[in-house]
């Protein structure tokens, strides 16, 4: 029988992800032109990856392009999931330290990983309406978790999304790496430096800086 600690990964609730979403013109458009350049590409909103009621919700930005977009699986088979893969080995959330396919038997342990936006966007640079549209999926995402959760946002758009998701203003908490915020819901907001190539290459972050974070969430779940 599978124990608790060793949960596989599944899909997230369905009303938490629509696969068929096209309410962003801009992001609906953008990937029926990638689809035709890509034909073997995802090239769809990627799903949350992880377990249904995790102990820590990681939130990044938006899927990747030769990533996430790429393969279906956040983070998964681009450089920013290298950083962020190895330290949820580290700590005990995944299976592996290595993400490169979403059929590559990797499996997370009481975490799951979602997306700001769930569609690609050009350049990387989603909107702000298309952040404002997209967050009804978080939204209903945090509501089914517990207030012992707590949720790592990777970056000030996924801290701000987090914040509109419980229905609070901007200027409730702001951003500061390696910080945490006691949310109305009893929920703990953390707040790392995205695990982006721009940052760890200029050395914004670090896999100390990193490391750090998940050290404390680590300490606040015991």
């Amino acid at each position: 029988m599978m124990t608790k600690k060793n949960q596989p990964s599944v899909p997230a609730p369905v009303s938490s992800y629509d696969a068929g979403c096209r309410a962003c013109p801009r992001l609906a458009a953008f990937l029926d032109d990638v689809r035709q350049e890509h034909a073997g590409y995802f090239c769809l909103p990627v799903p949350p990856f992880g377990v249904a009621k995790p102990k820590l919700l990681i939130v990044g930005l938006a899927p990747g392009l030769h990533g996430a977009n790429r393969t279906g699986r956040p983070f998964t088979g681009d450089y920013a999931g290298v950083l962020l893969y190895e330290t949820l080995h580290r700590f005990g959330f995944a299976t592996a330290p290595v993400s490169v396919a979403a059929d590559d038997g990797l499996r997370l342990t009481d975490c799951r990983i979602t997306n700001a936006v769930k569609c690609l966007p050009p350049q990387n640079k989603p909107l702000p309406v298309e952040i404002r549209t997209c967050n009804r999926f978080l939204r209903d995402e945090v509501a089914r978790l517990p207030a012992s959760t707590a949720i790592l946002a990777l970056g000030t758009i996924a801290h701000g999304a987090v914040l509109a998701a419980h229905g609070l203003k901007a200027g409730y908490c702001k951003f500061a790496h390696g910080a945490s915020h006691a949310l109305p819901s009893g929920q703990t907001l953390f707040d790392s430096y995205h695990c982006s190539r721009y940052n760890t290459n200029t050395r914004r972050l670090t896999e100390e800086m990193f490391h750090a974070v998940f050290a404390n969430i680590r300490e606040h779940l015991t």
